[in-house]
């Protein structure tokens, strides 16, 4: 697609990984706090954040996870939301390695048209901004969140 553009992707997956495993030690009572500003709970941004890259995927490649994430009636727990964090992450590396960057996508059943490059830009944009509301969240509870940035990505892969 374009040169440069998978490493965001690369990146993306690392990072959430990285806020999955700061996540996973957190109490039912920490994950489910919530404050004025955020999506909700941690528990709920979790699942927005993974379910929303599945949409993204589903988007660009037809590929639609049975179920859904945001489908299922109880929380799956950090093992599933780590398979599906890499299922999601690696399908977008290989679109944004692979796909066609002006590819015209009719999306919200055909009401809404944008290229791929702009579903790629928001699947960014989107995981960023929810990571930091989490990273708030865990902040006001006392909890030293993730370095999530690209120096500290830059750190883990050398």
């Amino acid at each position: 697609m374009t040169t440069g553009l998978p490493a965001f992707f690369q990146y993306n997956l690392w990072a959430n990984q990285r806020l999955l495993d700061a996540c996973e030690q957190l109490s039912n009572v920490q994950l489910d706090a919530t404050m004025t500003g955020t999506y909700g709970s941690i528990r709920e941004t979790l699942i927005h954040l993974l379910g929303a890259e599945e949409g993204y995927v589903a988007a660009l490649t037809g590929k639609i996870p049975d179920p859904r994430l945001r489908d299922l009636p109880t929380f799956p727990g950090f093992v599933e939301l780590r398979r599906r964090a890499e299922q999601s992450g690696s399908e977008l590396i290989a679109y944004a390695e692979q796909g066609d960057p002006g590819k015209v996508l009719y999306l919200d059943g055909g009401t809404y048209e944008a290229t791929t490059t702009i579903v790629l830009i928001q699947a960014i944009d989107h995981a960023i901004d929810h990571r930091s509301q989490i990273c708030t969240l865990l902040s006001q509870q006392g909890i030293e969140p993730p370095e999530l940035d690209a120096w500290a990505y830059n750190d883990s892969m050398h």
